[in-house]
């Protein structure tokens, strides 16, 4: 799932190659991608690109005061096209679900792999009040100060992975970057956000932001194509199950829910004990 850096230097790849062009078509080949109606899609045809620019995973394109907005949910990505087709794509064909035609002949995909679709676009005038999922946002990760951080987590029950992933509590984390978040704090992701000490809700917010700043430093300025690339070759824990940990050496265990999983360290986060039932855990609470 694309989380804050690769959507913010998808921003700054936006703003470099799409600001000040013409969009001249919009092609809708995945129909239940699109989640509005007015504005309608063809509305931004004959307008200029205007900005661009990310709310927590969401990423907005600003066409002349229409915003784009897309949420690319956990299989969606952008993909940059220095000459589009001419023809239109048939709907329902493929994991294409938006295209964006732009006056100098380039533009974007949008495009979702997999059978379960989460892929969202919406054409508004004012993405804070008529995109449900960013009127629900909580403060940006980068942008809450260590005070206002640790008040969420003292006034959050449950677990440390799931309130890093709650988008209405802070957003702009997902699955992978709390991995990696918790490994550098060397805190269980089933530890109680509400039981941490002070040492360790500032450890926390010490590694939400190096975390993504490092990533943000690392990926802004990339080309859309290297983003994904970048980003797995320097997780240290999550999708790494079964490897050695870079930190001690032990090996990288997972929790498998439903539809998830999460990855860590025993030896750096658990005291050594592996988080042997997805359910019953009660290490470190």
């Amino acid at each position: 799932m694309p989380e804050l850096p690769e959507v913010e230097a998808l921003a700054a790849f936006l703003r470099e190659n799409a600001v000040g062009k013409v969009v001249t078509r919009v092609d809708l080949a995945g129909i239940q991608t699109l989640k509005t109606f007015d504005p309608p899609l063809s509305s931004l045809a004959g307008l200029e690109v205007t900005g661009a620019s990310r709310t927590g995973k969401f990423l907005d394109l600003d066409v002349s005061g229409i915003h784009l907005v897309v949420h690319l949910a956990r299989a969606g990505w952008l993909h940059w096209r220095a000459e589009l087709p001419t023809a239109p794509p048939k709907p329902g064909k493929g994991p294409l679900a938006v295209r964006v035609h732009l006056d100098d002949g380039a533009g974007f995909d949008l495009t979702e792999q997999g059978t379960r679709k989460g892929l969202a676009v919406y054409v508004v005038r004012s993405p804070s009040s008529e995109v449900p999922g960013i009127a629900r946002l909580g403060p940006d990760a980068l942008a809450v100060d260590a005070e206002a951080f640790a008040s969420l987590m003292r006034g959050r029950k449950g677990q440390l992975k799931g309130a890093l992933t709650d988008q209405t509590l802070v957003s702009g984390i997902g699955n992978a970057y709390s991995d990696e978040i918790l490994h550098v704090a060397k805190l269980s992701p089933f530890k109680g956000a509400d039981k941490l000490t002070d040492d360790e809700t500032l450890r926390l917010y010490d590694a939400v932001r190096t975390t993504l700043t490092d990533a943000l430093e690392r990926q802004v300025g990339q080309q859309a194509a290297k983003l994904k690339g970048e980003k797995r070759a320097n997780l240290r824990v999550h999708a790494r199950t079964g490897l050695p940990c870079p930190v001690c050496g032990d090996t990288v265990r997972e929790v498998s829910f439903a539809d998830t999983s999460l990855q860590y360290c025993p030896t750096c986060q658990t005291g050594g004990k592996p988080l042997a039932d997805r359910r019953m855990s009660k290490l470190l609470r």
